[in-house]
């Protein structure tokens, strides 16, 4: 049957959580194929692109697949203050350009989800990260009571070049690099400060950000200057072992910061979401919400979560009024569940391997690094302590550097406690997916730990 819009798709489904774990994985914004510019697997090999990170450095060409959304007017700031949970006193008293680590959740408190909101001129902001929460960004500043404009210039599933430029220069050797780069002195730009810096003559922004456990910076600029930046930054960083990061090593940057990038968007079953669900038409991300794993409830909002939870609890301001407040208010005073990384057992990962070759069947392939981001959009893995649910996981795959594999994602509070055993189910029995073989569930021994969980030169979101 053929929809006009997410609305109409969900309201004809008899069970919402179990259409989309039937549903294939589509519009990958890692390598679609109507994206000219892809984001490749590896540059040389994921494994050394990954040690880069920890022992040289490493550059990450985020031009493509996040696209940016600008807000524009006299209300920008009251807006976002609106439509985000966040509170904006250092917007209105500094000046541009800053940023800020922002989530956005519904009417009931959940997360839609969270991006970093860039203030880059007066009355012109540009928030930057998966589509879904720009997508209610979006809505709302179309569809409120404020003076601003929205404008989506760029898409990562469709063809044409992006209004900007972005890298991640990341690891032990990255200031070094930077210095090198820039015309003039490179000034100290703390976690999450912005300043502009020149380099081959051209004015580009620099964030202060940490990715991989190591401090580092996130430049941008016009995208006709991609080419001559990327590659000023790649001589000066061939003598320091600087590597070009593909997505197999980028993909697995979350579990060393304890960041859960892609919970289910809480926008399916709300009445009050029914207009935006009617705005979302089918080509969106949000209509095409493959879910994999082991956990499967009969509710899709079994697989909400909300910024608490989420470890994102310090951006909330209660002092501000916004979009799900009370909601959200009241969920901060009732807390059961907290975020953490789950360390997989080695000997029962090996012997997922060992399934291969012996007789019977066998389990889930664990593709190394990244084990499902092939397969499905949103993961979830039940997590169990003497048989009884107490957990989900969300993101999972395995880091050289810690020589692990690793989850992250929620666990009962009772049950957090770093060294705490418990259990996770790997794999997806009798799944309709094309990309899921035949397999059969396979209990994996994992021990609870702090997120983020590679710990220095940097803070989490």
């Amino acid at each position: 049957m053929t929809y006009e819009n997410v609305e109409e798709m969900v309201s004809d489904a008899d069970n919402i959580a179990q259409m989309f774990r039937d549903m294939d994985l589509e519009h990958s914004i890692w390598n679609h194929p109507d994206q000219s510019y892809s984001f490749p697997d590896e540059f040389t090999n994921w494994i050394e692109e990954q040690r880069a990170m920890a022992e040289t450095a490493s550059i990450v060409d985020q031009s493509y697949h996040m696209g940016p959304l600008y807000i524009r007017g006299p209300d920008s700031i009251d807006f976002y203050e609106w439509v985000t949970v966040n509170g904006f006193d250092n917007f209105r008293k500094g000046e541009p350009p800053m940023a800020k680590h922002v989530e956005v959740v519904t009417p009931e408190g959940y997360s839609v989800r969270d991006l970093i909101l860039f203030y880059l001129d007066e009355e012109e902001f540009v928030t930057f990260g998966t589509p879904v929460a720009n997508h209610w960004i979006q809505f709302n500043a179309e569809t409120g009571d404020y003076d601003v404009t929205a404008d989506k210039p760029y898409s990562p599933i469709e063809d044409g070049d992006p209004p900007q430029f972005r890298f991640e220069v990341q690891g032990p050797e990255a200031r070094k690099i930077m210095k090198e780069v820039t015309d003039g002195e490179l000034p100290e730009i703390g976690f999450f400060e912005m300043d502009m810096i020149s380099i081959a003559g051209h004015e580009v922004y620099a964030l202060g950000h940490g990715m991989g456990g190591t401090p580092g910076l996130e430049i941008f600029g016009p995208y006709e200057i991609h080419d001559e930046v990327k590659e000023t930054i790649m001589e000066a960083g061939e003598e320091y072992g600087i590597r070009a990061l593909g997505s197999k090593g980028y993909k697995m940057t979350p579990l060393e910061s304890g960041w859960i990038p892609f919970p289910v968007p809480a926008i399916y079953d709300s009445p009050e979401m029914k207009e935006y669900r009617e705005w979302l038409d089918m080509d969106k991300i949000e209509a095409n919400m493959s879910i994999g794993g082991s956990f499967q409830p009969d509710d899709i909002s079994e697989y909400y979560m909300d910024p608490f939870e989420r470890g994102h609890g310090r951006v909330v301001d209660f002092d501000t009024d916004f979009i799900g407040k009370e909601a959200l208010k009241e969920r901060a005073e009732n807390q059961t569940r907290e975020r953490v990384t789950f360390v997989w057992n080695e000997e029962d990962v090996i012997d997922i391997y060992a399934s291969l070759f012996r007789e019977g069947e066998t389990y889930k392939f664990i593709d190394m690094p990244d084990n499902v981001r092939h397969w499905s959009k949103a993961h979830y893995d039940r997590v169990e302590k003497d048989g009884e649910l107490v957990g989900v996981t969300n993101w999972q795959g395995y880091l050289y550097n810690e020589r692990e594999m690793l989850a992250v994602g929620l666990i009962d509070t009772e049950h957090a406690e770093p060294g705490t055993e418990v259990t996770i189910t790997w794999g997806e029995e009798n799944s309709k997916k094309r990309k899921v073989e035949r397999h059969v569930e396979k209990e994996v021994r994992a021990t609870v730990a702090p997120a983020p969980y590679v710990q220095g030169g940097r803070r989490d979101l």
